[in-house]
């Protein structure tokens, strides 16, 4: 199970995102203006931008703002032109970090997350330094309580879905890429509701942390590094008991 689906879960159980909503939403505009920049304004033929306009709607985007970022990435709405820059290097513990960011400025994106993966005992590395740890998957999470493992497995292979993964808590449903909005809306049509629905770097191989100061200290690092305003997405290849993940957030 990977650590990053149970640390968003558990932040949106706590509120933690609700009382960032300004923030979030910044992040979703420039993704799906990227998005459309990328791979064009019509999202029947921009898996990217399906996705995009997904999570915006799962965070209730207002549809004026999907729209108005959308056309800024196809070239009809100005502002200054986002790159898609992705950084690699090791953590505390030594954790793997993928961090997405979208940035009008790369030399101040790669200062400041250098500097922040620093302050947390680690160091920024070369491009593909830890890529290869890293697949993409389309993630789709499921409360274990709410649903029934049979009924999902079926479900999910019926609607094209490459796995079913679990822990004491959760279900996570994993797909390729480009059909995870498909499988997610069959999935929602069926009548299963997730908790969380995104793309994730998913780590082939974790790093467990048992105890409570490396644990803290990758933690704090994803949390600042998710704070600032070019990153997008943190991932990260540790794993945290449960029970520990609860008791320091």
């Amino acid at each position: 199970m990977s650590g990053h689906s149970k640390w968003s879960t558990i932040k949106r159980k706590k509120g933690a995102l609700d009382a960032k909503r300004g923030k979030i939403f910044g992040k979703l505009t420039k993704e799906l203006t990227v998005a459309a920049r990328l791979g064009g304004g019509d999202p029947a033929g921009n898996p990217r931008l399906r996705a995009a306009i997904a999570a915006a709607k799962a965070e209730n985007l207002p549809k004026d703002n999907m729209m108005k970022a959308i056309r800024k990435g196809t070239g009809e709405g100005g502002g200054a032109a986002l790159e898609e820059l992705i950084l690699e290097g090791y953590g505390p513990a030594g954790v793997a970090l993928m961090v997405e960011s979208l940035t009008d400025n790369k030399n101040r994106t790669v200062s400041d997350v250098r500097h922040l993966i620093t302050k947390y005992g680690g160091n920024l590395g070369e491009p593909g330094c830890v890529a290869w740890m890293f697949d993409k998957k389309g993630v789709i999470v499921f409360d274990r309580e709410s649903v029934k493992e049979d009924e999902l497995l079926e479900a999910a292979l019926e609607c094209g879905a490459e796995d079913l993964q679990s822990d004491a808590t959760q279900f996570e449903v994993l797909t390729d890429p480009t059909g995870f909005v498909e499988v997610k809306e069959a999935l929602e049509a069926k009548g299963f509701q997730p908790l969380l629905a995104e793309l994730q770097l998913r780590p082939k191989t974790t790093v467990q942390i048992n105890e409570e100061k490396p644990a803290q200290q990758v933690l704090k690092l994803v949390e600042m590094l998710e704070e600032h305003d070019d990153v997008n997405n943190v991932f990260a290849n540790f794993d945290i008991p449960d029970q520990l993940l609860e008791a320091l957030m």
